[in-house]
């Protein structure tokens, strides 16, 4: 395991599996975007702006800790304005743990969610 790898599959004959914690965070970011009520990662990057900024700002306001299979992530969010703020956190949890596990087969033991801001906006 490298600085920022996690070694997912190793085979002799095949060779080996490894994924990068940035890997992890982006996958963490859209599965929180997909969640009704959020607004953006912290950074304001959100779906319809990621083919422009690129997929490397998604990682702003996440940050994963790899350690032997189980990940624990911590994330800061924007959400809409007239969503309740505890229920939409328990689903961007357990949308982010499910979309991780699936994806990569690693154990999500802790989602921990910060509020850093409200958007306005949308809620109008």
């Amino acid at each position: 395991m490298d600085n920022n790898t996690y070694t997912l599959q190793e085979d002799e004959v095949l060779g080996s599996v490894s994924i990068a914690d940035d890997v992890v965070a982006i996958i963490a970011g859209l599965a929180a975007t997909e969640v009704d009520g959020v607004s953006a990662m912290a950074g304001n990057i959100t779906n319809e702006l990621m083919s422009k900024v690129g997929y490397r700002s998604l990682t702003k306001g996440v940050k994963v800790d790899i350690e032997d299979g189980q990940v624990k992530i911590q994330m800061a969010l924007t959400m809409d304005y007239g969503h309740n703020i505890p229920s939409t956190c328990s689903k961007v949890q357990e949308k982010v743990k499910t979309t991780i596990e699936n994806m990569t087969g690693l154990e999500v033991t802790d989602v921990n969610i910060r509020i850093a801001g409200v958007d306005m906006q949308k809620g109008k």
